[in-house]
């Protein structure tokens, strides 16, 4: 995809989130709430995420052979289901800053986030029902569907990782079924529902589910080294948060999961303690991480996954994803 034609493609999709978020709020409060959380009218410009999941929508799509108009309204949906849940993670992580500015919790108090997070659900599949018009009722049936299980499946890997925040211990394997579920299943919906506005037959829609799924999970091992190592600016939350708060990350599980050794013990011993972490805990875990070389690990783990996805084909999707892992 050129860039001129993503330039005007993300312009399209920006002007239909505006229109389908306005069109469906009501009440004063609430529309200040859902406008604030996106950074319209007054409240903006300010910084927004990268739009990956509609980007990644976007791709599926036309490299199927999608009309552009067929896959605005599916891709808007996505945005705003991942909007929702960011505002209500960031109240059960109690974060107080996202893209360098107070959370929507952290602004308008816990009970104000919740309706409006939920207000926004509502509003994602209220938007997907409007692609009927392109997809055919069996299309729109399916993308609604499809939305509904990745919806299901965020919640379940939610759940998992409140639950890990109580535990001495989680497997390896655990923390790999928790970030299929929160964050990759909707990367995979993302592509599925771009194959399905391309009218794609079931054998390639559920290939292109993999593709994102695949992609989602190196996602958030990058995003989990990010949270320990990454720039402040960059992230726009606070360095280290997730290890102040004891967050099962890939580098935390990997390091457990390696022969014992000083280095281990000040993680497995730190991490068992049932508490916050200090700056001092916080800083003695990430030396111990560097001593395990988790980064490298972590790095590892991208690529080994940037790999997997080279069996999809290595057009502008793949491309694309290998430059937003980077």
């Amino acid at each position: 995809m050129s860039a001129p034609m993503l330039d005007g493609v993300l312009a399209s999709f920006e002007r239909r989130l505006l229109e389908r978020t306005e069109e469906h709020r009501s009440g004063d409060l609430l529309r200040e709430a859902i406008a604030y959380h996106f950074g319209f009218g007054e409240f903006g410009p300010t910084r927004v995420g990268k739009r990956l999941r509609p980007q990644l929508l976007f791709r599926t799509a036309f490299q199927l052979g999608a009309p552009v108009e067929a896959t605005l309204d599916a891709a808007v949906a996505v945005e705003i289901l991942h909007n929702y849940s960011l505002v209500h993670d960031d109240i059960e992580d109690r974060d107080e800053l996202r893209h360098g500015r107070p959370t929507l919790w952290a602004r308008y108090g816990i009970a104000q986030a919740i309706n409006a997070g939920d207000a926004m659900c509502a509003i994602s599949f209220l938007a997907l029902t409007q692609s009927g018009a392109h997809l055919g009722a069996q299309g729109a049936l399916s993308a609604v569907r499809r939305l509904h299980e990745a919806h299901r499946a965020m919640c379940d890997g939610q759940a998992r990782d409140i639950a890990f925040e109580s535990r001495d211990a989680v497997a390896f394997e655990e923390y790999l079924e928790m970030i299929a579920g929160k964050t990759a299943a909707l990367f995979g919906a993302a592509c599925e529902l771009g194959a399905i506005c391309a009218a794609a037959d079931a054998t390639t829609a559920e290939r292109a589910r993999g593709f994102g799924r695949e992609y989602g999970m190196a996602f958030q091992i990058r995003d989990d080294l990010l949270g320990v190592w990454g720039d402040e600016v960059e992230t726009g939350k606070r360095v280290a948060g997730d290890l102040a708060r004891r967050k099962w990350s890939f580098p935390i599980v990997w390091a457990l999961a390696q022969p014992d050794s000083a280095a281990r013990r000040t993680v497995a011993a730190t991490y068992a303690s049932g508490r916050s972490l200090d700056l001092h805990e916080v800083e003695a875990v990430r030396r111990a991480l560097d001593e395990l070389a988790a980064r490298p690990a972590c790095e590892r783990a991208i690529a080994q996954r940037l790999e997997s996805l080279q069996r999809f084909g290595d057009g502008d999707l793949y491309r694309f994803a290998a430059d937003s892992l980077r």
